[in-house]
């Protein structure tokens, strides 16, 4: 089984995109967050003509997540199973989490699969901080209520989590601010305790993969970025995952790509292969880089 992960940044205007990718790389599941749709707009026609089942929690303008699955969808579960609460705050955003469509699970091929999208916490020691800690705390919990090490479950989403310094460009420029802090990372860490395991690191010990690049600056072909997509999986599935990949091809080319690129992992057997694009840009990136100093 072959499951993904990735942060399209606007389905609609990405679809195109997505439904190339799932043409070039053939998940099984697409975990997707950041759709912008309400359920009513999802577009669960072009992903049926593609073989996909499509399940989707979305309120319109902002958030949102999905899982497309061809081996089936049961047990559908959004928010944490509660309904979404009212926003008090309703133009801000990222205050109220739980207000938001964040969350949602599903059965698929005897996989229990988790899609989140985390706040981004914009800044530390903000209000907006502080609501994705909370975010994180509902997350963990509800892992603690559902979620046993022996259940086959895999967790992937925008966690807005470096997890580690490894994890980011230069941890020098990056320390001070979101997405690297010690308590977003003690949050994040709470998955682990509950019994998941980092599976893409279960392949790729090395530094310099990301799977976010900002749209300004070149940051992408410098390859100043951040890993802060995952896929995290129960340790009953640790052994089973064979492969583990980030599609750089995909955060390229036309159409407009996504900011974020997909991750990739393969339980039992590799599927079908894809040149992710790592090996022919490592040279140019030095070289670039090298140039700049």
């Amino acid at each position: 089984m072959r499951i993904a992960t990735w942060n399209v940044n606007l389905l609609k205007a990405r679809l195109e995109k997505v439904m190339w990718w799932l043409d070039r790389a053939k998940p099984d599941v697409l975990l997707m967050q950041e759709t912008k749709l309400a359920d009513a707009d999802a577009p669960v026609t072009p992903f049926k003509q593609a073989g996909y089942e499509l399940v989707h929690h979305g309120e319109g303008r902002w958030n949102g997540v999905a899982i497309a699955s061809r081996c089936g969808i049961s047990g559908v579960i959004t928010n944490f199973g509660e309904p979404l609460q009212l926003a008090r705050t309703s133009e801000t955003g990222d205050d109220e989490p739980l207000t938001e469509a964040r969350m949602v699970s599903a059965n698929c091929g005897g996989v229990c699969i988790i899609s989140v999208y985390a706040p981004n916490g914009r800044q530390i020691d903000s209000p907006f901080y502080e609501a994705k800690l909370v975010w994180f705390d509902r997350l963990a919990r509800w892992i603690n209520e559902v979620i046993t090490p022996d259940t086959p479950a895999v967790i992937g989403g925008d966690f807005n989590v470096a997890s580690d310094d490894i994890d980011v460009w230069d941890p020098r420029a990056c320390h001070g601010g979101t997405h690297v802090s010690e308590r977003e990372r003690q949050a994040f860490a709470r998955l682990s305790s509950a019994g998941f395991v980092d599976a893409y690191r279960l392949h790729h010990p090395e530094p310099g993969r990301y799977t976010w690049w900002d749209y300004r600056a070149g940051n992408f072909h410098k390859n100043f970025g951040m890993r802060i997509d995952h896929l995290l999986v129960t340790t009953s599935l640790q052994s089973r995952v064979v492969w583990a990949e980030i599609d750089r091809k995909a955060r390229k080319g036309k159409p407009m790509p996504s900011d974020h690129a997909p991750v990739v992992i393969d339980l039992d057997k590799p599927g079908h292969p894809f040149d992710a694009g790592w090996a022919s840009a490592d040279s140019r990136i030095a070289a670039r880089l090298e140039k700049q100093r």
